[in-house]
């Protein structure tokens, strides 16, 4: 079939995309998945609707640059700030320990160690799109093995550049020959080049911090969505151009410049505006991968092919298995972030051309080790289902096993502390109302089962007063503490008190006794679990028995109103057990009498509006 028609070749990908993608997430495995395997249909290889995928895959790479733009977008400088020990730290010591160890496997293969250490430092780089994509998909990114990955992952972006200058270094056979060489002349260029990379990420940095609130300003004021959009594009391709231009990674100038624009007034909108990009780029790249993937040099090597794969995957997991124990990650953590960056990454496929021009690799083995890489990336989200499914699920039992408290890089009016069914009422009635809210749950797989219903809950123990303080207590109005334990409801209302008074307190009380108690604390806004369902319910059975509606509700509002007053009296009575009850007993007695007594109770005026014929009580 006859290649070349950009509008045959767009209908192909998307009937792809449109076909593959929803039936991998029926199947639950992932739409990344599902635009590999559907890159691997379409290509030149099975059904060759398409043919090379080289130009394509430079246009596709602007679906990670947007990524990352938009992932710099959710991370404030201050947040960035606190994640540099794990950056510097776990990345390089990933970036330094993979490269060693795929070094040393080189030359045991009979490698010179300059084709070795570039094989090396290639392959120990790993996936941003595929990892970011599918821990983003899954809910995972706030978790300690998703900031982890993050972490390694922006290490890697930035480890980039000095490859970049080391690959050509490793083409010279003789020590003598880069002794000899015009080093004076080597030295002025390096300091030349150095001051423009300065001089263009400082330019990005003011740019985005002073220049570019009043230009989206005057833009938006011109109330043509479209523009902003273009302004939007054109901002993510100007910065990835400038960094492209000075020899750097365009995801990393772009990861830059959305730090520098997360504090701006416009964040939000370039969010919703470049989103869609990012989302049909990321795709069309992870379908070029798959098209990309040369199953006649597969049939023509099968095993070499398919042991190199293993050897690279299992090679950087326990190496990066290694690092997570070391961290201290939690058993299930430490899998996933292991699993998740076993692979070979798309910069494998720039670096290892730019290794062939440079005339440190052979054609014939960047091919391989080519393959080798989309090998590894196609079976990335098949490892992470496996991990899932099967091998997370063994941990699932040990609950008291120590982890770290999640990352919160956002501050909300409000927080949310206990996200079981009472703190999911409270949480999705904010959110209907476009009440953004910070919510808090120490329950790891309570936090697992309503991600996937779309909620951001972060892990943690809400009785932390730090973990509140980066929750952003210190700014919030109003706490609401809807945890399914007593003693931790408490504590944390003490601890409230105590560091963050000017908040608002608002608690689920489990029964009468912890009502109490909330009471003798000074609490006053406070909700028992059981009591307004339960008057609720009581209505709808008065009704049930033929009393009118309104009737039946406003005994059922006399109820509460009255139960609530005499919790607060007990709550100011500190006698002994029995003069306890008996003060219980009391106030039973005088509800009854109260209800029986009841002939008029202040409503709105439309009350009867909604009253049905029935038997008056």
């Amino acid at each position: 079939m006859e290649h070349g028609n950009l509008l045959f070749d767009a209908f192909i990908y998307l009937c792809a995309a449109v076909v593959s993608v929803p039936i991998a997430k029926r199947l639950g495995l992932g739409s990344v998945l599902g635009y590999l395997v559907a890159g691997v249909l379409i290509g030149p290889f099975v059904l060759g609707f398409v043919g090379d995928q080289t130009d394509v895959m430079h246009f596709a790479e602007f679906g990670v640059v947007m990524m990352l733009f938009l992932v710099g977008l959710e991370l404030k400088p201050s947040l960035l700030w606190k994640m540099r020990g794990p950056i510097v730290g776990t990345g390089g010591l990933q970036v330094l320990l993979s490269t060693a160890a795929i070094t040393l496997f080189g030359m045991y293969l009979g490698l010179i160690w300059q084709q070795a250490l570039a094989i090396g430092m290639v392959l120990a780089l790993s996936s941003t799109a595929i990892v970011l994509q599918s821990l983003q998909e899954k809910g995972l990114m706030k978790t300690s093995a998703g900031q982890s990955a993050f972490a390694v992952l922006l290490f890697q972006d930035i480890a980039v550049i000095p490859m970049l200058a080391i690959l050509p270094l490793l083409a010279v056979s003789s020590p003598e020959l880069l002794v000899n060489s015009n080093s004076t002349h080597l030295g002025e260029t390096g300091w030349i080049q150095g001051l423009v990379v300065v001089g263009v990420i400082a330019a990005i940095i003011f740019g985005g911090k002073y220049l570019m609130n009043p230009i989206f300003g005057f833009i938006a004021k011109s109330k043509l969505r479209e523009i902003f959009t273009a302004s939007a594009l054109l901002l993510v391709i100007g910065v990835a151009l400038a960094m492209q231009a000075i020899g750097l990674s365009p995801a990393l100038g772009t990861f830059i410049a959305g730090v520098v624009l997360a504090d701006s007034d416009f964040r939000h909108e370039l969010e919703s505006n470049i989103e869609p990009f990012k989302g049909l780029l990321l795709g069309l790249f992870f379908i070029s991968v798959g098209a990309g993937i040369d199953f006649a040099l597969l049939f023509a090597e099968p095993l070499v092919v398919i042991g190199l794969t293993a050897a690279l995957i299992i090679g950087k997991f326990l190496v990066l298995f290694v690092l997570a124990k070391s961290n201290k990650l939690a058993k299930p953590d430490a899998w996933l972030f292991s699993v998740a960056l076993a692979q070979g990454g798309e910069f494998a496929f720039v670096l290892f051309a730019f290794a062939s021009t440079s005339g440190v690799l052979p054609t014939g083995l960047i091919g391989l080790l080519t393959l080798v890489v989309a090998t590894s990336m196609l079976l990335t989200p098949l490892m992470l289902i496996v991990n899932e499914k099967y091998i997370s699920p063994r941990f699932a039992t040990h609950k008291k096993e120590h982890r770290d408290a999640d990352v919160i890089d956002e501050e909300n009016p409000i927080i949310v502390i206990g996200f079981g069914r009472f703190g999911q009422s409270v949480g999705r009635l904010l959110l209907a109302n476009n009440i953004s809210a910070t919510v808090l749950d120490h329950d790891a797989s309570q936090i697992e089962m309503v991600k996937k219903f779309g909620f951001k809950v972060y892990y943690g123990e809400g009785e932390s007063a730090e973990l509140l303080h980066s929750a952003g207590a210190d700014t919030a109005k109003a706490i609401v503490v809807a945890v399914d334990d007593v003693d931790s409801s408490l504590n944390i209302v003490h601890m409230v008190q105590k560091h963050f008074p000017h908040l608002k307190i608002l608690v689920r009380a489990i029964n009468r006794l912890h009502a109490v108690e909330l009471h003798r604390l000074g609490v006053n806004d406070i909700e028992r679990e059981t009591m307004a369902s339960g008057a609720e319910l009581g209505a709808k059975a008065l009704v049930a028995l033929g009393w009118q509606s309104n009737i039946a509700y406003r005994k059922s509002r006399l109820f509460k109103k009255h139960d609530d007053k005499s919790v607060m009296e007990l709550a100011a009575y500190n006698g002994d057990e029995n003069e306890y009850i008996s003060k219980a007993n009391e106030a039973k007695r005088l509800l009854e009498e109260t209800l029986k007594q009841d002939t008029h109770w202040p409503h709105e005026a439309d009350e009867h509006a909604w009253e049905k014929p029935g038997k008056l009580k």
